[in-house]
Formats: C-alpha cells, sequence, structure tokens
C-alpha cells in the first residue's frame, strides 16, 4: 500500500483533521478495502501522523460506521450484508435525490460546467479501466452537486452514507472491471441545464439504484 499524501494541506489545517480527511479517503477510495485490516502503528506510518491524530480520526470513523476495531490495535472496514445495504439503499434513496432536486434551484452554468468535467473524467476512467480514478471523480461530482443545495444536515448525512458503501463499490471495480459501472450523470446534467430539479433527482436516484444492484450481486458471489 502507497503512502497517502494530501497535496492540499497548508499547514492552516489542523493535523487531526487532515489525518482524518486522509483516513476518510483510504477508505472511500479503495486503499483499505472491506475486510482488510490494519494495525494503528501502521496507520501512523501510511498517514504519516502521530499516535494523537490517528486515534482520533480511527475514533471518529468509527462513529460513523466505516471503521470497526478488532481488538489488538487493529481496526477493519467492515464488510456490508445484504440487509445493511438494503438499509443504506433506503436511506441514500431518502436524501441525495432530495439534494439534487433542491441543487437545481441554485445550479448556474459555470456549476455545470465543472460537473461536465468530472463527468469527462468518468468516462474515461470508465474506457480506461482507471478504478481509483472513476471512484474519485465520481464522488466529486455527487458531492459538488450536493453541496450547491445549501442542506447541511442532509450533506453531513449523505458523506456518511457513502462512508459505509463506497468501499463496495471499490470491490465491485475489482471483480467486474469499469464497463458497466454506474454512470447516469448524462441524464443528470440534461436535467440541471433545464433547471428540471424532478428529473435531477430521478436521475440521480437510477444512477444510485444501479450502483447498489451491482453491489447486491457481488455480494451474492461472496456468499455461493
Amino acid at each position: 500500500m502507497k503512502e497517502i499524501t494530501d497535496p492540499t494541506a497548508d499547514g492552516k489545517v489542523p493535523t487531526h483533521v487532515v489525518t482524518y480527511r486522509r483516513l476518510r479517503d483510504m477508505i472511500l477510495f479503495g486503499q483499505l478495502a472491506p475486510g482488510q485490516s490494519v494495525t494503528i502503528q501502521g496507520l501512523t506510518s501510511l498517514l504519516n501522523a502521530g499516535m494523537t491524530p490517528v486515534r482520533e480520526a480511527i475514533r471518529r470513523l468509527t462513529a460513523e460506521g466505516a471503521l470497526e476495531f478488532l481488538g489488538n490495535r487493529r481496526v477493519v472496514v467492515p464488510q456490508l450484508t445484504q440487509s445493511q445495504l438494503d438499509e443504506l439503499a433506503h436511506a441514500r434513496l431518502s436524501i441525495e435525490p432530495k439534494l439534487a432536486k433542491i441543487a437545481a434551484q441554485y445550479i448556474d452554468d459555470d456549476d455545470i460546467i465543472i460537473l461536465k468535467e468530472r463527468d469527462l473524467e468518468i468516462d474515461q476512467a470508465i474506457a480506461t479501466g482507471d478504478i481509483h480514478r472513476y471512484l474519485l471523480n465520481n464522488y466529486q461530482f455527487h458531492f459538488t452537486l450536493y453541496e450547491r443545495a445549501g442542506a447541511p444536515i442532509l450533506l453531513s448525512l449523505a458523506r456518511m452514507l457513502w462512508l459505509r458503501s463506497g468501499p463496495s463499490l471499490r470491490v465491485v471495480c475489482g471483480r467486474f472491471g469499469t464497463a458497466n459501472l454506474p454512470d447516469r450523470h448524462s441524464d443528470t446534467l440534461a436535467a440541471l441545464r433545464a433547471r428540471d430539479g424532478d428529473q435531477a433527482a430521478a436521475a440521480i436516484a437510477a444512477d444510485i439504484e444501479q450502483g447498489i444492484e451491482q453491489v447486491r450481486q457481488s455480494l451474492v458471489v461472496d456468499s455461493i
């Protein structure tokens, strides 16, 4: 596993916040896979951080459901069960389309240009089989959109749900490749250009459902 660096850290962000973000991104973008355990000491070396900020990051991510303690100073990204996936699907489909619908009221042309750039990155990642590039730009597409809603409580909930479901999408990518990854973003962009909140919500819901179904199929394979 290669060392994680944060090129955006400029010394003004507290060390414990930088450490949390680095560890969170390792989980979101597949550098820690579900079921893969790691020692706390190993994380301090990997994150180039002291024991105290690493422990604080682990505490926060455990509270958010993104990590579990195994004992013996080890943590693990939990593996989803079918019932947990059902709960995540219900929660995401309740929150994220609502964020998209609200955001459609406030989105401007510059925002749509940024979203289009992210979508082009996703298309190229799918075409070249670049899993990390896909995961990163897919996350940025969704949360660039959701942030425009100006709904901080819903946004916080959406981020937490992605921490629970994102690692399993990385497993899907590794198992089945990038060819059939969820991407209903062109539909989302068309709805946003029309400032049609209902259609934007529907497109995001379809994108989520496609991703959830692929994770569901992966869990079935694991259970055989």
